[in-house]
């Protein structure tokens, strides 16, 4: 696991979409760094933050947790939270977990989102 949780840049402004690419694992391992990025990431008011989750090979319930503590960030904050994943994997992880139709769920990267030249990577793998 890296010693910096990815090289999350400090809040954006409003209106302002933010990507962030997850790699690997979100494991207990690898929830406390996670956790600690996204919550800067979703500091300021009205953050719109874009979870692009399709390199990730394995979630467990510390890694659910972190997705859904992410969302009440977002959301007590009047931002917007989107998970972008790809396959059968994530689908049928919130479906059996009773998330479905908790998280707004994209197959593909939103067109136009604004920012995604910012996008950070998190290489959440490194045992």
């Amino acid at each position: 696991m890296p010693s910096d949780p990815g090289g999350f840049a400090p809040p954006l402004q409003e209106d302002t979409t933010r990507v962030v690419s997850l790699h690997g694992e979100l494991d207990l391992l690898t929830a406390p760094a996670l956790r600690a990025g996204l919550d800067r990431a979703t500091a300021g008011p009205c953050p719109d933050l874009v979870l692009d989750l399709r390199q990730v090979s394995f979630i467990d319930c510390a890694g659910l947790g972190v997705l859904c503590r992410t969302r009440n960030r977002v959301l007590a904050r009047r931002g917007r939270l989107r998970l972008v994943i790809g396959g059968t994997f994530l689908p049928r992880l919130l479906r059996h977990t009773g998330l479905a139709g908790v998280f707004e769920v994209l197959p593909g990267m939103p067109v136009g989102v604004p920012g995604a030249a910012v996008a950070k990577t998190v290489d959440t793998v490194g045992r």
